[in-house]
């Protein structure tokens, strides 16, 4: 399946939490660095999501994705959230930081990616 084929079915997605929205933001982020035009198969869309990191949380902390935990925090809380964890300055919860919560996300996000491709190989 193509790059810019995955990219149009997460675009049609209706995502009414902010978490959901948050996941397929980081979908796109990580195809926007790939070719429209380039074949994804189930077999190797974890290995291209990841980047060359051995591990999602690997990618998370190693900055291949957003850095600060305001900025996470952001994409991933609603409204009432982002003011309960003061825009990213407390942790998302007791038994992670916002780092965590966003290797968490990308994996979510490579999970909905390849779902979609798997889809479009039946087809």
């Amino acid at each position: 399946m193509l790059v810019s084929d995955v990219v149009a079915a997460l675009g049609a997605r209706r995502d009414r939490s902010a978490w959901d929205r948050g996941v397929t933001t980081y979908a796109l982020d990580m195809l926007a660095d790939l070719d429209g035009d380039a074949e994804l198969t189930a077999r190797t869309v974890e290995r291209t999501m990841l980047n060359g990191a051995p591990t999602w949380h690997d990618y998370s902390w190693g900055g291949c994705a957003l850095i600060y935990d305001a900025d996470i925090a952001e994409r991933l809380c609603c409204p009432s959230e982002l003011r309960r964890c003061k825009g990213g300055e407390r942790r998302p919860n007791a038994r992670e930081e916002w780092l965590d919560a966003q290797a968490r996300a990308c994996f979510q996000a490579c999970m909905r990616i390849k779902r979609i491709v798997s889809r479009g190989q039946e087809g």
